[in-house]
Parts: C-alpha cells; structure tokens; sequence
C-alpha cells in the first residue's frame, strides 16, 4: 500500500517496483543470458575455427611453394648432369659403351634416371641405355612404375644456347634424352614431415596425377572436401603442378566434446529455469501475501489514535506511526534513527528526560506507564503517558522497547480548568466578604473623616480669628484640611466601585495626575533613597478618566515598584520612571519601569489573580484592583521587562472625545465588585 505525506509510515519499503510484465519474467532471465552466453561461446568458436583454418591453408601455401622450389632445384640439376652429358658427346664415338661409361649416366641411373638415349639429327637412335643394362643400383619396382617425365639436352653448343627448354624435341641437330621417373622426385626430394601432413601429387592440368609421393598412383585427381593447394612445377616440367592436399578430413568446429558440453549446460540451464520459475511463483505468491499483511498491518496502525514507536536498545528510533508524528509534529524521515536527546524533549527538562529515558532502556520503566512532558514542533507543550513493553524479534531475542504514547494535554487542561474553577469559586466567595467588608468599612469611614475634615476647619478658622501667625502651624492644618477632604473623597469613590456606580470619568490630564501621585509619595521616595524621573510629554491628549482611581492605581504601582527597589542590596542603583505617550490608536499608554530584581517568570495574568501577593504581610488585591480599574475604564493592564533591568507596568487609557458619550459600553453592571476574575 503506497502512502505519501510526511507523516508516511516508516516501515521497510520495497525497493522501487519494476513494470509488472518484466517481474513476471524475471525467471527467464537467467536462461535468456545463458543463451546469450552459449551464443557468443558458438561464435568465437566458429570465428576460432575459421581462423584456423585460414591460417592452415596459409602454411600449406607455404609448404607448397617450399616443396616447389625443392623440386625444382632438383630438376635444374638434372638437367645440368644432362647437358655436362651432351658436351662430352660432342667429339665422342657413336657407340653404347662410351655413353655407357660416363660417369653422369651411373650417377643418373643412382637416382632419378630411367634410361638415356642419344638421338642423331634425324632423331634415330644412336645409343640406348634402359636401367637394366647400365650400372645402377636396384629400385623398387613401385619406383619404376607410372608414368615418367624426360628431360632433352642438345650435344651442338651453339643449339644448347638457343634453345635454353630442357623438355623440347624439335631441337636440330643431335641430341641427349633423358626419362626419368616422378614418382620417385616425389618420394626422394619431399620431406618426410610434408609427406605425413599432406598428400603430395604431381598432376597436369586436365587433373590427371601424373605422380604421387605415397606411390605410384595414377588416375583423375578427384577435389574432395579436404583442402588443397597446387603450384606449378616449372620449366622442367611444363604443365605440370605440385598439389598438397591435407590428409585428415577437419572436423567441424560443432562436433565433438564442445557441443557435449554446450547441450548439457543448456539443459542444467533448462532445468535450473524450471525450478526458478517455480520458485518465483512461491516467493511472490509470499510477497502478495505479505504485502495485503503489512498494508493490513499499516491500516491498524494508522488508524490507531495510539502513538508507537520502537526502539533500539541504545534508544535509537526504529519505526514511528502516523499518530505518533502528528503528536511531535514531526515527518518519520526526520526522527528515524535519531538516537536520545530527542528533538521532541523540552530544552528545561532534556536531564530529567534523559534519565526516564535510561530508565525505561534498561527495563525499569512503571508498567502502569508513567507521565511526560513532550513539546511539539511548533512550540507548544503537550502532556502524554507513555507505556514501554520489550520489543522482540523473530528469534526471540529482545532488540529494544515498544513504546505505546497517549496524549493527554487535553486530560490535563480539563483537570487544570476544574481546579481553576473551584479556586475561582473560593476567591469569588471571598471577594463578595471582601467586598461586603470593604463597603462598610468605606461606610463607617465616611463620618470620620467628615468630622476629622470638620474639626480641622474650626481649628483653623478660630486661630485665624484669634490672630495667629504662626504660618507652619497654620499650613500644616491647611494640608490637613486637605488631605482629609482626599481621604473623604477616596472613600466615596471606592464605595462607589464597589457599589456597582460607574466611575466618575471626565477629561483628564495625564500628567497632573502622574504629578499629583508622585508628590504624595515623594518623602518616602527620599527616605529610600529613589530617584524618580518623569517622562511626560507635553503635547498629550486629554483622557477619558476618573482622576481619583487612576491616582491610586498609579499610587499602588509606585509603591509596588518602591518596595521592591528597597530589597535591592546597598550600592545598586534605585530608579522609578513614569512614562507616557500617544500610541496614536486612541489611547495614552502610561509605563511605570524600575531597575529592580524583575518580574521573575511571572506574568501578568499570574500577578493580578486575587490574593496573590509576592509580598509577606500583602493582601494580594493591589495590582487585582489596579487591573480591574484599567478594565473598567476600557483600557489594557500589562506587565513585562524593564530596559531600566527591572520591572515595566503598563496601563492604557482612552483619549477623551467631546462627542463621546462618558457613560457608553458602561459595564459596571456586570461586575458586582470590580474584581478581575476571568
């Protein structure tokens, strides 16, 4: 089953496919290459065959003129004895014993010389000499028999220049006739190892053998199947040729033990064909099966919402399902044969995840399975419970693990949601006692103060009247006048917020208000030793506001950042710096920033949450409260990094239209107590 993608399942492919007509015949192929094989092996050997036979005819060419050129020598020889024989007639008697006592003749007669007769001009016979009457010694009768040449030598000089032929009657004058056999040229002038190779033959040019060097042998000289090769004698012998033909009919190159050979390979090969074919009929019958097995296999396996994944026993990756890399996010090609520490590991705990790891290699891993933290591919975390089992192979013996993964996260965040929820039913329990509390309390401080306010006021007006001039002690009442009208005012607005009442919002400038707040806190600023600057432009827009709230929004945020910068070590650098600007988008962003320790992993969201404070005697509702006035007044509330090195608190405001409704998008109805529970 072929499946693309990358989460494509990482088990043994198959080497690519060959076109299915050609896997059909792949058993034939062994045969097809033998007769291949065989083929070339016929056509060296024909080529083999053939060149020996070329080069067989070319030593007997060879042979052949060599023998010539014997024969011929031996022919110019006998016909010099012939004419040394016809000088010594020219002054000699004309009688048998004088021809008879010439030592020419008895050499002659030794050899080659059948008879010698001497012939007058008239061509009668002077002398005769035939080989039973001159001295000589005996031959074979099968020497004397055949047919016999004669050689012709003229006894006038002046003849003997003129007519150079050796073979002619026609010459005038008297004349020397020499018959000799060529049977026994043949035998005597022939070498022995020309005679066992070849048989050699004197023959005319009608094909009549004229001699033979096996004998005497007479007759038509039949061309047979057998090679041959004739060459003219000479002038001794005119119209005569020497021919050599091989004695052994060549066997053809086909016969013998190579064909032997070449049929009984070609019929192992047959055989060897057969079984194959058989045999790849039952493999790939097997591999039919084994491939609607593994795309069965593949199926489960995909479609399991189980992760798996198989290690070796150095935890090398082996196999990884489909599940298991959409759970990493991850293509099996990247993560097969990856080995520990794995990809999918989180940088912040890669030591602990080494150790389960080792732990679960060496076969210690829980079997109820155990807890992880895994990371996806695009950052985000997941949880997962991880079940390993002994992988083992087809011997039995264990090679690795077998790793089950499911995917908790989602388990996880419904426990996590519900535990949230109970908590934030436990602070919303508390945070209408608070509430209930906070809104008597600003109930029984009202008369308070408005006493405290009233009293002031009297004071100072009886010792204006009585003439005081004392100006410290009559300023420090003022102030006193003053601060308890704030106080006053303070109470009745949180009473408000915590009585559903929508803040008292108006165009308010910025600034004054920033101003306002840090001079309140500007003797405790000196005492700690903190330098606070202000950054406030002076082009910024009016914002929609209730200047009270955001007073102690910004009063809690200097104070946070106060106390946190008096835990710095002595000799560290204690700055506060209040920023604001126009972003342009309808809103003023205020930025409290300190170079104090930091928000140190914390976030915003954690940091607001109700009763949870950093610091030991803290309530845990400042920054909640902080927050929750920034949203009523439909702005941001966010907490980050400093460049002074510390903390940054920010907060947004809307900037104030005359057109604007201040009561619009009003949702102090849906809070009941202004708390930043979400």
């Amino acid at each position: 089953m072929d499946r693309t993608g990358p989460y494509a399942p990482s088990r043994p492919q198959p080497a690519r496919a060959l076109p299915a007509a050609l896997r059909r015949g792949l058993w034939a192929w062994p045969l097809l290459l033998s007769l291949l094989f065989v083929a070339g092996v016929v056509l060296w050997a024909y080529r083999t065959d053939r060149e020996e036979q070329e080069e067989a005819h070319r030593t007997m060419i060879s042979d052949a003129l060599s023998a010539e050129a014997q024969l011929r020598a031996r022919l110019d020889l006998e016909a010099l004895h012939l004419r040394s024989l016809a000088a010594q007639l020219r002054q000699a008697p004309h009688d048998r014993p004088f021809l008879a006592s010439r030592p020419e003749v008895e050499e002659g007669f030794r050899g080659l010389w059948l008879s010698v007769t001497w012939l007058d001009a008239g061509n009668r016979i002077i002398a005769h000499l035939p080989p039973q009457e001159a001295p000589l010694l005996p031959l074979g009768s099968d020497e004397r028999d055949g047919l016999s040449a004669h050689l012709v030598a003229p006894v006038d000089p002046a003849m003997a220049d003129a007519v150079p032929e050796t073979n002619r009657f026609d010459v005038p004058g008297e004349k020397v006739v020499l018959r000799f056999s060529p049977s026994t040229l043949l035998k005597r002038d022939t070498p022995w190892w020309l005679t066992r190779r070849y048989e050699v033959q004197l023959v005319d040019g009608t094909d009549q053998v004229i001699a033979s060097a096996d004998g005497p042998g007479t007759g038509q000289a039949v061309p047979g199947l057998r090679d041959s090769y004739r060459v003219l004698v000479g002038s001794g012998m005119p119209g005569v040729y020497l021919q050599l033909t091989q004695r052994e009919l060549p066997q053809p190159w086909w016969q013998g033990l190579p064909l032997v050979l070449v049929g009984g390979f070609l019929l192992l090969v047959g055989g060897a064909t057969l079984l194959l074919r058989r045999q790849m009929r039952q493999v790939s019958a097997a591999e039919a099966a084994w491939r609607t097995e593994v795309a069965w296999r593949g199926a489960m396996e995909d479609s399991a919402l189980v992760g798996l994944r198989a290690r070796d026993a150095e935890g090398r990756l082996l196999y990884v399902n489909r599940t298991f890399c959409e759970l990493v996010g991850r293509p099996a090609e990247e993560l097969i044969g990856l080995k520990p520490p794995m990809p999918y590991w989180p940088p912040e705990s890669a030591g602990e995840a080494m150790q389960r790891s080792r732990r679960g290699l060496a076969g210690l891993a829980p079997r109820e399975g155990y807890e992880a933290q895994w990371r996806h591919a695009d950052g985000h975390p997941i949880e997962v419970m991880v079940f390993e089992s002994p992988l083992v192979d087809a011997s039995g013996q264990q090679i690795g693990w077998m790793g089950s993964i499911i995917d908790i996260t989602q388990r996880k965040r419904l426990e996590e949601r519900e535990r949230h929820q109970a908590e934030a039913l436990a602070h919303q329990a508390r945070l209408t006692t608070l509430g209930e509390v906070a809104s008597a309390l600003a109930h029984q401080l009202n008369q308070p103060l408005t006493a405290v306010a009233g009293y002031n006021a009297g004071v100072l007006r009886r010792l204006e009247q009585a003439g005081c001039e004392d100006t410290m002690v009559l300023q420090a009442l003022r102030r006193q006048g003053e601060q308890a009208a704030e106080a006053g005012r303070i109470v009745r607005r949180i009473r408000e917020f915590l009585t559903r009442r929508a803040p008292q919002r108006e165009p308010a400038v910025l600034a004054e208000i920033v101003r306002q707040a840090a001079s309140l806190l500007q003797r405790d600023f000196q005492r700690q030793k903190i330098q606070v600057a202000l950054d406030l432009p002076p082009g910024l827009p009016l914002v929609q506001a209730d200047p009270v709230l955001i007073e102690q929004v910004l009063i809690n945020l200097l104070r946070n950042a106060a106390d946190e910068l008096a835990q710095q070590p002595a000799g560290q650098p204690r700055q506060i710096r209040v920023s604001a600007q126009d972003t342009g988008s309808g809103f003023v962003r205020l930025d409290v920033d300190d170079s104090g320790p930091g928000l140190a992993g914390r976030t915003a969201e954690q940091l607001t949450t109700p009763f949870y404070s950093t610091k030991p005697e803290g309530m845990g509702m400042g920054l909640a409260i902080c927050r929750s006035v920034i949203e009523v007044h439909h702005g941001a509330f966010d907490a980050g990094m400093s460049p002074l090195g510390g903390a940054r608190f920010s907060c947004s405001l809307p900037v104030w239209r005359a057109d604007a409704d201040p009561d619009a998008g009003d949702d102090s109805d849906d809070d009941a107590d202004g708390a930043p529970g979400r």
